[in-house]
Formats: C-alpha cells, sequence, structure tokens
C-alpha cells in the first residue's frame, strides 16, 4: 500500500442533516438520504414537533449516527416557558435576538441558571429516546458563545458526549471553487470557532478539521456537493445539510431550498464523487472510539 493510500485510508467524512425531528418533511428527507444517498448522520431536535417520528425513524436505522442539536434559539423550549422567562418571547419560544441574549447570559446569573436547566432538560430529553449519543451540535452555533460552549460541556460530560462540532470552515476551500470570498459572517465567526475548538480539546471532546455548510446553508445544491467532494482537504471532515422533501412546510426557513440540498444527498453524480473521494463515511462515535483506544492503558500480555 503506498503511503498516499494509507494517509487517504485514515481521512473521515461526516455527512449530517441537521434539525432532525423538526418536522415530518425532513425527517422522511433524512431517512431516504441515508438509505439511499450519502447521509451518514443526523442531529435530533428533541423539542422538535415531529421528534417522536425522527425517533421512531432513527431506531430503524442502526447505521445512522444520531447526535444532539441542542437547540436554545427560535424553537420551543423542553421546560415551560414559565421556568426559563429570560430566554423566552411573548410567545414562550425561545428567543431570535442573538445578541441581547449573548449578553444577558454573560452578565447574568439568573439568566445563566435557566440556562443550564434548559441544557439539561434537552440533554435529559434524549438520554431518554436510548439512542446512542454520537454527538452534539447547536442550532445558530450559539455555543460559539464561550460561556454556553462551557455550560454545554459541563452538562454533556455525565450524559455521555464524547464529540462536539466545531464549526470552523475554511473560506480558502470555497473561494477557489467558487471564485468568490467567503461570507463576513463566517469570516467574523472564525476566532470564536478557534475558541470553541480550544474548549472542545481541553474537554478531550472529538470535533472534526472542517466543517463546511455556513457559507451554503440553505442552498447546498448537487453540483456544489459533488464539487466538495472532489476537494475535499484531508482529515476528518463533516459536511451538513438542512434536507427536506419539499421546501415549504409548517417551520421552513425563508428562502432555504431544502429540496435541492435533499438532491445533494443522494443525487447519482454526488454519491459518485463520495465513493470517489476515498474517505471512510461515518459518525463522530468512530472518532471518540479511537480516542478512547488511545488513551486506555496497554494491556499486559
Amino acid at each position: 500500500m503506498s503511503n498516499d493510500h494509507a494517509a487517504r485510508r485514515r481521512d473521515r467524512l461526516i455527512i449530517t442533516a441537521d434539525d432532525f425531528g423538526a418536522a415530518e418533511e425532513i425527517n422522511e428527507a433524512v431517512e431516504a438520504a441515508h438509505r439511499f444517498g450519502i447521509l451518514s448522520s443526523a442531529s435530533l431536535m428533541v423539542n422538535g414537533r415531529a421528534a417522536p417520528d425522527a425517533i421512531s425513524r432513527a431506531r430503524a436505522l442502526p447505521g445512522l449516527h444520531v447526535g444532539l442539536h441542542l437547540t436554545l434559539t427560535e424553537a420551543e423550549p423542553a421546560l415551560p416557558s414559565e421556568r426559563i422567562p429570560d430566554l423566552v418571547d411573548e410567545r414562550g419560544r425561545l428567543r431570535r435576538d442573538l445578541p441581547r441574549l449573548g449578553v444577558a447570559i454573560a452578565c447574568r446569573p439568573a439568566v445563566r441558571r435557566q440556562l443550564r436547566a434548559e441544557i439539561t432538560a434537552q440533554f435529559e430529553a434524549y438520554a431518554q429516546t436510548g439512542l446512542a449519543l454520537d454527538h452534539v451540535d447547536v442550532h445558530q452555533h450559539f455555543h460559539l458563545h464561550p460561556i454556553v460552549a462551557r455550560e454545554i460541556i459541563s452538562i454533556g460530560g455525565p450524559y455521555g458526549m464524547g464529540a462536539l462540532r466545531v464549526p470552523a470552515e475554511p473560506g480558502w476551500l470555497l473561494l477557489r471553487l467558487e471564485g468568490r470570498a467567503s461570507r463576513g459572517t463566517a469570516a467574523f465567526l472564525r476566532p470564536f470557532a478557534e475558541a470553541l475548538r480550544r474548549q472542545a480539546r481541553r474537554a478531550e471532546l472529538a470535533s472534526a478539521d472542517a466543517v463546511f455548510g455556513l457559507r451554503w446553508s440553505g442552498a447546498f445544491t448537487p453540483r456544489r456537493m459533488a464539487l466538495l467532494l472532489a476537494n475535499l482537504p484531508q482529515g476528518t471532515i463533516e459536511i451538513y445539510a438542512h434536507p427536506a422533501i419539499r421546501d415549504r412546510f409548517p417551520g421552513a426557513a425563508p428562502g432555504y431550498r431544502y429540496r435541492e440540498e435533499f438532491d445533494a444527498l443522494r443525487a447519482p453524480a454526488v454519491v459518485a464523487a463520495a465513493q470517489r473521494c476515498g474517505f471512510a463515511l461515518g459518525g463522530y462515535g468512530q472518532l471518540t472510539a479511537v480516542s478512547e483506544r488511545r488513551r486506555a492503558p496497554a494491556t499486559a500480555l
């Protein structure tokens, strides 16, 4: 075996569907993209309106690596709104004004107590599903807030959290592929992502070397997916998407091309590109298993 081939064999690819459980239209796409496409992972919204349907499907898909999609913004909370009054809006939904919420978390102990309670409730709800916890990620990447990340890491440990998404997207590669600079938001978030990576490493949590999905969020077309798969950097790579069987359904984000993202996970050209890339397709749990073996003491023969 050549050295180049041996190096490529160590490369790993995780292809994740976010918002699993938010709607049955999403759940149906997740199941089909896993059975007939390249989807290897899904992140479950335990407080989503279609979470029971998602859990049922996940139990019938033993090869799907399922993790927790913590939802601390723009969704229904796991706890009654009266228990977390500073985290919800006038309708009882988790707040959308992230800058103000971030300041409140930093400055007010009462808000941090409510945050801890909501995070714990979602971890507990996931534990009740009986599904293995492959990874944790956060809606809107709100864990880029260092205090939010600290609370998640502290609470998640006893629930078996071994991997955390660090949304660090290599803008240089996207610039090369499409000839346009990365969005300003992604560039702005990069220092926060690197700080999050340091937090994850201190906690001995696995994370990918690069994550793709920020710039093309809601617009991950089959062409873009095939192009990216043909040009992946080495290492452990996560690609996340938002598939659904149609573009319009209750709770759909305005402007998201859900159906195209679904096609990007199962189009024949994409499946062929994934096969050619040589990366081992799977989930974060395989990384944590490797880490555990490396930390384990040698057994005497």
